[in-house]
């Protein structure tokens, strides 16, 4: 059984935990904090509950589209960034206040598709050859990451140390999403048999450097601010 098998039912485990705990009459707190936040991960909402005096339990979603042009290796790409994150995570208050450490975990179904351009020569330059792109076809490919993610982090913000209404919050942490798996094809090549063959050993090792590149974002880092509103 891999990782991702093992650490899905605890993360299910989690959620359902929180629901029930909303849901089911006097099993905990009834208050319930919403924020709305904007950082590295997107649009988020969280949805906040006390869990213990100084414990909270959080559950939110945030989401983005992204897109840019920049090269890795010798292809230049059109990438295509869709952030999509759902989070399962505890609060620590240390101390009185409003400052917090973060921990949890993350269904991270964040996707980078990319799509090779050609130069203005109207060539690819893939693993030191140069390939018409009349005849070469199309470049694609994506880069994902873990889908259950570890979170770790520091924060600011505690809506339940005031009556109801709005208030200030704030993250910073690392999202351990691990190595990056990448998937470079090329489709409908026109040339001939050999040239074709060698365009495929070439794209191949453009994968394996177009997976370096994605490596550097395996700690993903987490920066959001927000507002929050308890209810």
């Amino acid at each position: 059984m891999n990782r991702s098998h093992r650490v899905a039912p605890l993360f299910a485990q989690s959620l359902a935990a929180f629901l029930l705990c909303q849901f089911a009459i006097g099993a905990c707190a009834t208050d319930l904090s919403l924020t709305a936040d904007l950082g590295s991960t997107g649009l988020g909402m969280h949805l906040t509950t006390p869990m213990q005096p100084n414990l909270n339990g959080r559950f939110g979603l945030n989401y983005a589209k992204y897109r840019y042009n920049t090269s890795a290796a010798n292809v230049n790409y059109d990438f295509n960034l869709k952030l999509n994150t759902f989070d399962a995570l505890l609060d620590y208050y240390p101390r009185d206040n409003p400052f917090r450490v973060s921990a949890g975990l993350v269904y991270n179904n964040n996707k980078i598709d990319a799509t090779g351009l050609a130069a203005a020569s109207g060539t690819y330059l893939i693993n030191g050859t140069v390939y018409s792109a009349a005849n070469a076809g199309q470049i694609n490919g994506t880069i994902e990451y873990r889908k259950l993610a570890p979170y770790l982090g520091i924060g600011w913000g505690n809506p339940f140390r005031r009556e109801a209404g709005w208030g200030f919050s704030a993250d910073a942490g690392i999202l351990f999403q691990g190595s990056a798996s990448t998937s470079l094809n090329n489709s409908g090549c026109s040339a001939d048999a050999a040239t074709c063959a060698q365009l495929s050993s070439d794209v191949a090792a453009e994968n394996a450097r177009l997976q370096d590149k994605a490596d550097n974002l395996r700690l993903y880092p987490v920066v959001r601010i927000g507002a929050s509103y308890r209810f």
